[in-house]
């Protein structure tokens, strides 16, 4: 990694054209430049930090506070590693990754990290001893894309052994340090000699990952939507009415755009649903994914509405649909670059590559009615799911159909406690609401705005989204007095 150049970012004369300008092709090994002169040095309260190790200086190690016993909560990681982000995120390359740690709770910590499905594709290796054993390993051996080395020591130690470890790293190699002290101004040297990121606790195994794929993430990568998956625990849940409600909610009433996909094949009700009978669909684009670009995709899909897509299933049984899950894959991954939100509307199988969808969602949706069989299912679903991704969010459950009359049915918070997992939504029993919707090819908002059903159908859409409606601003009354005359 490059020291940076020019001025700091923190001086008052920062000139951004000088900042943002395109590094020079210098190694990591190399001194780093002169730092810019502080503008607040004037000012007595303030002195300059120096990392020089000297007896008499504020960094010395005999001057340095110690490290308090609890870590003080970061409210910057807080953020970065609680919250998610809006729409896709970004995975590690097929790169090699060293962790050198010297707490084995941070040792922990980048176990669960290693075993994310976002650095699947990456060669984690964690290894004890920290930065010290950084530079002692790479003595004799090269380094690998990425090292994050942890330390304790003070910022003239720390610094000293990071200069050493520059002697001996590519320069092609990006560095994390995690540290103990919350400091400004150690953090704005680490960034003069080139360090990537500098983290501090508390730590959590998605701040780790998070950190690691941002500082692979490609500016200039194609957008990536957010993708959220519909999974029926049993056949007939009505995972399909759901899903066409979700997606139709967030497109009209949060106003953003989607894309609707329905990726069962043979039997598909999408286009039932919202009277669209199209030429092609995405069977065809399953048939071709390596031909499939934004132009054809977009000839592919069905104009819903002016915010909402639809990639239809031909829903006919002319054709055996043996398809690959590298397929499914492919295609997938380039719908999520048609809109902001993508919606996938699954069959009631199981396949390699519905797993694959499910474990590589952003949000999974788990539709269940309220008897044993749903039970069942949904608790395999569930434990394979938080066995597989450990860092997410938990699937959110919807209980659909409950109180249909004369039928015996497991209570709500049964079903919730038997999974660990609380329903998000409970959609009560209406066959002539949800009768007369499929029926007509109407969303359940159309044809019952008022309803139970609808506004609980609303509000999933909000918490998938993670967004509220816009705001209706109503007319004034000198507005409406115009209006009239």
């Amino acid at each position: 990694m490059k020291p940076q150049q020019g001025h700091d970012p923190f001086d008052l004369d920062f000139d951004a054209d000088d900042e943002f300008a395109p590094p020079q092709a210098e190694p990591w090994r190399e001194a780093p430049p002169a730092a810019a002169a502080d503008p607040f040095a004037d000012l007595p309260p303030v002195r300059e930090p120096r990392f020089e190790i000297d007896a008499e200086d504020d960094y010395a190690v005999a001057a340095l506070p110690p490290a308090p016993e609890s870590p003080v909560a970061n409210p910057v990681h807080d953020m970065i590693a609680g919250a998610e982000a809006a729409f896709g995120e970004a995975s590690l390359p097929r790169i090699n990754v060293h962790i050198y740690c010297i707490h084995p709770e941070t040792a922990e910590f980048a176990e669960v990290a290693a075993a994310d499905r976002r650095m699947e594709r990456g060669v984690v290796a964690i290894r004890m001893g920290g930065l010290a054993a950084a530079v002692e390993a790479y003595q004799n051996q090269a380094t690998p894309s990425l090292v994050m080395v942890e330390s304790n020591d003070p910022a003239p130690v720390l610094l000293n052994l990071l200069d050493r470890l520059a002697e001996v790293c590519d320069p092609g190699t990006k560095v994390v340090v995690i540290g103990s002290a919350n400091d400004i101004a150690l953090y704005r040297e680490l960034m003069r000699r080139g360090v990537s990121e500098y983290l501090v606790p508390p730590l959590s195994p998605m701040l780790l990952v998070r950190t690691a794929t941002g500082l692979y993430a490609d500016p200039s990568a194609p957008f990536i939507g957010r993708q959220i998956a519909f999974c029926g625990a049993k056949g007939g849940a009505g995972v399909s009415t759901i899903a066409h409600n979700v997606a139709h909610s967030i497109t009209e009433r949060l106003q953003t755009g989607a894309v609707l996909v329905d990726l069962d094949l043979p039997f598909g009700t999408a286009g039932l649903d919202f009277h669209q009978d199209p030429l092609q669909g995405v069977a065809d684009a399953l048939s071709q994914p390596d031909r499939l670009d934004p132009v054809l995709m977009d000839r592919m899909m069905a104009r819903c509405s002016e915010r909402l897509s639809l990639f239809a299933a031909p829903a006919t049984l002319d054709t055996d649909y043996d398809i690959s899950a590298e397929a499914f894959e492919e295609v997938t991954q380039k719908i999520r670059g048609a809109a902001p939100f993508v919606v996938l509307d699954l069959p009631h199988v199981w396949t390699a590559w519905k797993r694959k969808i499910l474990l590589s969602s952003d949000d999974l949706v788990i539709v269940a009615t309220p008897d044993l069989a749903s039970l069942r299912n949904a608790k395999n679903i569930v434990d394979l799911v938080r066995r597989a991704r450990p860092n997410d969010a938990p699937p959110r459950l919807v209980l659909n159909q409950v109180g249909v009359p004369g039928r015996p049915e497991i209570p709500v918070k049964d079903f919730g406690e038997a999974l660990d997992l609380t329903p998000t939504l409970c959609l009560p029993f209406d066959a002539k609401l949800f009768g007369q919707a499929a029926n007509n090819g109407q969303m359940i908002s159309e044809v019952g705005p008022k309803s139970r059903a609808a506004e609980g159908l609303d509000q999933l859409a909000q918490q998938i989204a993670r967004r509220e409606p816009p705001q209706v601003q109503k007319a004034s009354l000198l507005s409406s007095l115009f209006k009239k005359k």
